[in-house]
């Protein structure tokens, strides 16, 4: 490790303590139980690819394998392919015919070769949040580098919805300086760079104060690629997402109402028998009461506008 990260790992503590037994007592708007929010992760066209100069092919890709450079995978590419032709569009019909409003974490690259998805981000009332400007391995980056590419993202997200994004979140791990950086920056409501907590919270950087929305890899179907502890079937799906919502849905019966995220990729959810999955999801959620479906950003606005109350 080099001496700058050594330095900066020291600022940013591991905190495993939270909000303890003090859970704040949150009110959502209409006196939901749950936030949910749906993220899509659109990443197509940007994903790890040996031949183009990547140290790896990705392979979480359905298929679970691929083949190294300098061979082209046209089996890889075509997963992805359907992402963006077929899939992104099913989970879009999807949330209009409940009017449910969704956060995307976007790559720019992702949104620059598929800039119909990027005008339907804006035009259907969802919010564009950045996941970078590729797959990129931010601890491999210098402090500058980093920088630059969060820039990059940024002006690219800007430049093809017609939206800054005010959200954050790296495909991988981020480094010691991350937060410092989107604070730095300027112009970021909170990042999600962590799995931690199943509410927002504030941290401080840089001397200020700065909201995490932690995201999840548990209620996320790239547990679809997984061979062991993943989900068998649309049905596992649904049933494990019905399990959360309904244990969160008790705890805010009980006064101590939760968030909930959703992680979904068009070249997997967005399949036909896996999107029916998420249908009866929405569905299930209406019938049940008293959930608010929010965009990322709306609830960054709710909680840094009224945590107040209950913080």
């Amino acid at each position: 490790m080099s001496d700058e990260k050594a330095e900066t790992d020291l600022t940013r503590p591991r905190d495993l303590v939270g909000y303890g037994r003090h859970i704040p007592r949150v009110t959502w708007p209409d006196q939901a139980k749950v936030a949910v929010n749906f993220v899509v992760n659109y990443e197509e066209g940007s994903e790890h690819y040996e031949r183009l100069g990547d140290r790896s092919t990705d392979g979480m890709a359905e298929l679970n394998w691929y083949l190294p450079a300098p061979h082209r995978d046209f089996a890889m590419e075509a997963v992805y392919e359907y992402g963006s032709r077929a899939g992104i569009w099913r989970l879009l019909n999807i949330f209009g015919d409940y009017s449910v409003p969704v956060t995307f974490f976007a790559t720019g690259k992702a949104l620059e070769l598929n800039r119909e998805v990027a005008a339907a981000i804006g035009e259907l009332g969802h919010e564009p949040c950045s996941h970078g400007y590729r797959w990129s391995e931010p601890w491999h980056m210098t402090r500058e580098e980093e920088a630059e590419q969060i820039r990059r993202a940024i002006e690219s997200i800007r430049e093809t919805t017609g939206t800054r994004p005010v959200g954050w979140y790296w495909r991988y791990s981020s480094t010691p300086w991350t937060r410092e950086l989107l604070a730095d920056e300027g112009g970021f409501l909170y990042d999600s760079e962590t799995y931690n907590d199943d509410l927002p919270y504030f941290t401080e950087v840089s001397g200020r104060r700065h909201l995490v929305i932690p995201y999840t890899q548990t209620y996320n179907d790239t547990r679809f690629t997984v061979a062991e502890g993943g989900f068998g079937s649309p049905t596992d799906f649904f049933d494990y997402m019905r399990r959360g919502l309904d244990e969160l849905h008790l705890e805010g019966q009980r006064g101590f109402p939760k968030m909930m995220t959703i992680g979904l990729h068009a070249r997997l959810a967005g399949q036909a028998g896996r999107a029916n999955a998420v249908r009866e999801f929405i569905e299930y959620a209406l019938d049940k009461g008293d959930v608010w479906f929010a965009r990322r950003d709306a609830i960054a606005t709710w909680w840094i506008e009224h945590s107040a109350e209950w913080l």
